[in-house]
């Protein structure tokens, strides 16, 4: 029956099903889960109890790799990392630190900032983008630079460059999704990604250009500043290098780890193994730092941490889902259909193009990029295989249209933390965006037809 799937084209059907539902019901979550039952069922004859049973099997099996658990806790502990660094008053420090420096004289000024910022925390989108609108919001209000400006600044920031750089869970989670595809260099091929991930070079670009230049087009050159952002609740003041010793210590112990493992070879380390010591490290640094300091007892630290991490338990779920379900239709044979039929239907140049589009729309229905790329790097890769395609490059196409679909999407949650961060009304933040996003993705698409010229 599973090799009937892999030359059916019946084996399209749970991907398709997890799309429909992921726009019908705007909920990645279920969307992973139907798509994950309806895979068994159909390994298995439409068995229900037996589809139901390797279902559930799936979900367990998700822990049987040590990468994976790695990958997850680390998802986890990030959560208690930023929940620590607010509630102590760090980030309050770090904000203050910069306003004492006096280097923002002008409008160019105002505007570099968060965007400078937004790509020198890259180990946390979320920490980043709070970081650079709390830092930028009363020096925008006082150079007259409105707050949909600044949201997109940190939102064509903080997402590209988090998949750009990768020592962070963005580059974990990639990594785990490459994993039992038998590479001999699966690190190799996660940073051979950043050249092709042309939208994601674009966005950073495009931001820079406009901070730089103050040139605007669109919505965007008409919107006025609103300033409907919630008071911060947080009232203490802690020192700044709380919030930079943790971090550094996370960047400097990842790339060091990647080292060790690898045996001296960077790209041959284990990644989720790197990233997962370091948080840990990079935690108990904190924690070491905040109660040494006397900014939280010890029972505030836990429950602290704890509600950090309950935060992230909805990302977690997506993520574990998105594990199980790529499982699901590697053994379903499905990216292997598909990449036959792509090589007969269609030409060798439009197959980063297509992937490109599709991703973008997953991203943009569903909210989620991590969803998006559970569904469709498993049907990248066989394509690269059989194509003779570089992997690299396909894979690259789905993670670019996936930060895409997350810079348009109304749904996104990065779209949503980028206007509260900066204080702006969230449909304005996403109708003065779109352009940029837009213009973003024909830009991709050209050179990836380009690309495709070159290496077909």
């Amino acid at each position: 029956m599973l090799v009937s799937m892999q030359d059916s084209a019946l084996s399209l059907l749970p991907p398709l099903v997890a799309i429909i539902i992921a726009v019908w019901r705007k909920n990645a979550l279920f969307a992973l889960f139907s798509g994950l039952v309806l895979c068994y069922l159909m390994i298995n004859q439409a068995n229900p109890i037996a589809g139901v049973i390797d279902s559930g099997m799936g979900i367990v099996n998700v822990f049987s790799s040590l990468g994976n658990t790695y990958i997850v806790s680390f998802s986890l502990l990030i959560g208690a990392l930023v929940a620590l660094m607010n509630q102590s008053g760090a980030v309050n420090g770090f904000i203050e630190s910069l306003a004492k420096l006096r280097l923002v004289k002008n409008q160019r000024h105002a505007a570099i900032l968060p965007t400078v910022i937004g790509t020198s925390i890259f180990t946390d989108t979320n920490l980043s983008m709070f970081t650079a609108g709390m830092a930028s919001q009363k020096l925008f209000d006082k150079h007259g630079l409105s707050r949909a400006k600044l949201a997109y600044l940190i939102d064509s920031t903080c997402a590209p460059i988090s998949i750009l750089f990768l020592i962070n869970g963005w580059g974990a989670y990639v990594l785990g999704l490459l994993d039992g595809y038998s590479f001999d260099d699966p690190v190799g091929i996660l940073i051979g990604t950043i050249g092709y991930n042309i939208y994601a070079i674009i966005a950073v670009v495009m931001a820079y250009y406009t901070a730089y230049t103050g040139k605007l087009f669109g919505p965007l050159k008409f919107a006025k500043s609103i300033t409907n952002n919630e008071p911060n609740t947080i009232e203490k003041t802690a020192p700044a290098y709380i919030v930079w010793f943790p971090l550094l210590t996370l960047l400097l112990l990842t790339i060091t780890l990647l080292f060790i493992t690898g045996n001296g070879d960077f790209r041959k380390g284990s990644g989720s193994f790197s990233v997962f010591w370091s948080i840990v490290t990079a935690l108990l640094l904190l924690i070491v730092l905040v109660l040494g300091n006397k900014l939280l007892t010890t029972k505030q630290v836990l429950s602290t941490s704890i509600n950090g991490m309950k935060k992230m338990f909805p990302a977690v779920a997506i993520l574990i889902l998105s594990f199980a379900f790529g499982t699901a239709i590697k053994a379903l044979g499905t990216g292997v259909y598909v990449s036959q039929l792509l090589n007969v239907e269609l030409p060798l140049i439009l197959m980063a193009p297509i992937l490109f589009i599709a991703a973008g729309i997953m991203a943009f229905a569903t909210g989620t990029s991590w969803g998006t790329f559970a569904i469709l790097v498993p049907i990248a890769v066989p394509i690269a295989q059989q194509s003779g395609l570089p992997v690299e490059f396909l894979v690259a196409a789905v993670l670019g249209g996936g930060i895409f679909g997350d810079h348009a999407s109304p749904i996104s949650d990065t779209t949503v933390v980028a206007s509260i961060a900066s204080g702006c009304d969230h449909f304005e933040h996403v109708k003065t965006q779109l352009p940029y996003a837009l213009f973003g993705a024909f830009i991709t698409l050209v050179v990836y037809v380009l690309i495709g010229l070159n290496l077909s």
